[in-house]
């Protein structure tokens, strides 16, 4: 791939709060700035790194969608998390300076390259810069144990509401409908992410538009009834 290359400015950047530090100095935003040197755009259905490649940099998603995976031990790819604008991947690569999944662009997509060797010098001089990396590392940790709980203790019903809850409150969190989404994977990609069959979601999409808690056509879902994709995740006690 020879990704195209662009000067990047975070300053400018209408995602900043989302993937940058809030307060930062004027100063502070131009040292960043000369640290993200870079933008790349990524193909739908490329791979902006895959597992065992040498870990250099994170990336900030500035447009796109991507799912991370891995590859089973038969050779299937197992889903291990959908990424969208304003987030940050590669942090797979800090552990050992491999990465340990193959990133996967869902639709056409753009990054902002950010050399991680670069990160760790300016974080040792802007403080909210290293825990904004913190932060970021962590919130990782809990997606992690969150996908564990899924995987572990729920129902069809739970992991798909819970997956529909999550993906709607990070869409709206960017500025979008708090109702209706695009899903930018595959039944079958989403089956991978929450350990469930092909059959057993389109199965329980199809519950979910019977009982009234959504629409769908093909890839857009509108979220009919909120109150009730929550009371699946976290029913209300009997009296």
């Amino acid at each position: 791939m020879n990704p195209q290359t662009i000067k990047v400015a975070c300053s400018n950047c209408n995602l900043r709060e989302l993937c940058m530090p809030i307060g930062l100095s004027r100063e502070e935003l131009d040292r960043i700035d000369d640290v993200v040197a870079a933008r790349r755009t990524v193909k739908r259905g490329t791979t902006l790194f895959r597992n065992g490649e040498k870990f250099t940099s994170l990336f900030a998603i500035r447009t796109g969608f991507f799912k991370t995976c891995v590859a089973s031990e038969d050779g299937r790819d197992q889903v291990t998390g959908f990424q969208m604008a304003g987030e940050v991947i590669g942090l797979d690569g800090i552990v050992n300076d491999h990465h340990t999944c193959d990133a996967v662009a869902l639709e056409d997509a753009e990054v902002c390259v950010m050399p991680f060797d670069r990160i760790e010098e300016l974080s040792r001089e802007v403080n909210a810069l290293q825990r904004h990396v913190h932060k970021i590392m962590s919130r990782e940790i809990v997606r992690e144990h969150g996908v564990m709980l899924l995987l572990g203790s729920m129902r069809a019903e739970e992991r798909l509401a819970t997956f529909l809850l999550n993906l709607v409150q990070r869409l709206h969190a960017r500025g979008f409908s708090q109702s209706e989404l695009i899903l930018r994977m595959t039944r079958e990609e989403i089956g991978s992410f929450l350990g469930l069959k092909l059959e057993t979601v389109s199965r329980t999409f199809s519950k979910f538009v019977e009982e009234g808690i959504v629409e769908v056509k093909q890839r857009h879902v509108r979220i009919l009834n909120t109150d009730m994709l929550r009371d699946i995740v976290n029913p209300k006690p009997c009296n």
